[in-house]
């Protein structure tokens, strides 16, 4: 056996001799399996080594790229990053500027964020007729990683937009030092936030709230679709009410949270977003009929002592077609009616004749009409102002028809129908409060201001003497005026202890003539004109149950009824 190993010392041995493997049975309860006792171990394969060290070299050669990334390539931003984890500039939100009423009435405000603390939530008056008029903020907004990209609290409509420069403020700025973990070990100020400044507004929250409440209530319950109206001081441009329904809330918008309500406001075909009182584009119908007096006497067409009688209509001779004349009917019979008469009972054969002429009668024609109205301001913008728009309305012109329906040329039936407001007219609300300033101070027009005088934001309002102008014409059409709430259209406005002198107008709308706008406008008080007035409802039934007379009076009534706003009226 010894020589045998000796010859098989130096071979490679392939075979196992039986007793390299059977095993003496009587040893094999003491083998710990666990540990491997009693197997024959097999050598790994030469290929699975050489497999496994390409496998090591591949994820050595990985990993000395990424440290090459982090070292190298990228170490200096990684360094950056890495010591603003230590130290960071943390941005300082400087709180908006306050929002008063011309009486301190706090309308817009701030209040702690309880919930992300960095800055301050914006709040907002509860009562109605603020939403359009104060507008709404975006807040400042992060990125998926949690880094603000919009660093400021921005005015996004109304007053809030309007007058950002003044109520934004100046972010400040702090050093924060933290640990690894992130936690604020210490903070420096290097810029302190600076609060933006208070905003006082010209608008009485009191008759404002109550203007707009008797403003909705009554489109909810006569038909129509909208309205808007404004109160304006006719010697100073302070507008102590604007309000417009519908409207958005100013509280809803901010916060963004309530999708449902917000997407309603976006699908209400009644537009919640148009300031129907600023921007509202309407045919003005009979309001404008004491201009065009003013206009007629200036032009010496007609004294305001002649009558002419309304039979209930005028008809026009058709020269293509004499057996088709054109008949242009009057609202009822009024009668023989002199100018102070003709604007009390609002005749529109009386204001057909001094616009186009009838009969012996000579108008001004709508060359006449345009100058005056243009005079007036009635389409015309009112610049560099928070009431300023884009589109400002249109008084019709044989050019405008031309360009407007095609080649079409002018008639004089669009002469008769734009001496009562209609055909192509359309005014704002906030124009007709300007002009009805002039015709009350005769002649002296003053631009609308939503900021107290005196108080930062304000600027002094365009002021336009209309020149030309006989004092006694304005005297006589504001005579008419009077007398359309003593004795005329405008009983509903016919106080004993508040003089107001004012006008109708109903512009009717569509071929059908089925829908119908309804104004209500004048001053106040009469003896000594300070404030001027105009409510338009939109689109309502032709035989609506309450119109724009009905719903001013409800506003007069609760100024009456304050101790507040009664000096307003005396």
């Amino acid at each position: 056996m010894w020589k045998s190993f000796l010859r098989n010392r130096g071979r490679k041995r392939f075979e196992i001799a039986p007793e390299d493997i059977f095993l003496d049975s009587s040893n094999i309860p003491d083998f710990n399996r666990h540990q491997m006792e009693g197997r024959i171990e097999k050598a790994i394969a030469e290929k699975h080594i050489k497999v496994l060290r390409v496998f090591f070299v591949l994820l050595m050669l990985f990993l000395g790229g990424k440290v090459f990334v982090l070292q190298i390539k990228e170490g200096a931003t990684y360094a950056a990053r890495s010591e603003n984890n230590r130290l960071r500039n943390d941005v300082m939100f400087a709180d908006r500027g306050l929002i008063t009423d011309r009486n301190g009435t706090l309308v817009a405000w701030n209040s702690p964020n309880e919930t992300a603390g960095d800055f301050s939530w914006r709040k907002y008056i509860e009562a109605g007729g603020f939403g359009n008029l104060l507008g709404f903020v975006k807040y400042p907004a992060k990125d998926k990683s949690g880094f603000y990209y919009k660093m400021d609290i921005s005015g996004a409509d109304g007053v809030e937009s309007y007058f950002n420069t003044i109520l934004a403020g100046s972010n400040g700025l702090k050093i924060v030092e933290t640990d690894v973990r992130g936690v604020i070990q210490s903070e420096s100020t290097i810029r302190p936030a600076e609060e933006g400044n208070r905003v006082v507004l010209s608008i009485d929250a009191e008759i404002q709230e109550s203007f707009f409440s008797t403003l909705k209530q009554t489109v909810e319950t006569s038909g129509f679709i909208g309205g808007g109206g404004v109160i304006m001081d006719i010697h100073t441009g302070e507008v102590l009410a604007v309000v417009t329904y519908p409207e958005f809330d100013s509280a809803v918008m901010t916060d963004g949270s309530d999708a449902t309500t917000i997407n309603g406001y976006f699908k209400d075909t009644r537009n919640p977003f148009l300031d129907r009182a600023i921007s509202g584009l309407y045919a003005p119908g009979s309001v404008i009929k004491p201009f065009l007096a003013v206009a007629a006497l200036n032009e010496k067409v007609i004294t305001a002592e002649k009558k002419i009688e309304s039979t209930g209509s005028i008809t026009i001779p058709n020269p293509y077609n004499p057996d088709l004349p054109s008949v242009f009917r009057d609202w009822k019979v009024n009668g023989w009616t002199d100018m102070r008469e003709a604007i009390a009972v609002s005749s529109d054969v009386y204001f057909y004749a001094i616009g186009g002429g009838y009969l012996d009668q000579k108008g001004i024609g709508i060359a006449g009409i345009d100058k005056y109205s243009i005079m007036f301001g009635l389409g015309q913008p009112v610049t560099n102002s928070f009431f300023t728009i884009k589109n400002n309305g249109t008084v019709p012109t044989p050019d405008w028809k031309i360009k407007t329906f095609d080649g079409d040329p002018w008639r004089l039936g669009n002469t008769y129908h734009t001496s009562i407001g209609q055909f192509g007219f359309q005014v704002t609300p906030i124009q007709v409060v300007r002009a009805l300033g002039a015709l009350a101070t005769d002649g002296k027009m003053v631009d609308p201001v939503i900021i107290k005088k005196g108080e930062e934001g304000y600027v002094e309002p365009k002021k336009t003497t209309l020149s030309g102008i006989d004092a006694d014409n304005y005297r006589i059409a504001r005579e008419g005026m009077r007398l359309a709430v003593t004795e005329g259209t405008l009983g509903a406005l016919n106080f004993e202890d508040i003089h107001i002198a004012g006008k109708t107008g109903t512009a009717e709308l569509g071929s059908g003539k089925d829908f119908v706008n309804s104004w209500v406008t004048g001053f106040f008080p009469y003896e000594n004109p300070r404030y001027s007035f105009a409510l338009v409802l939109e689109r309502g039934p032709s035989k609506y149950a309450e119109g724009a007379p009905s719903s001013m009076r409800r506003v007069f009534e609760s100024m009456r009824m304050s101790t507040s706003t009664a000096e307003y009226l005396r």
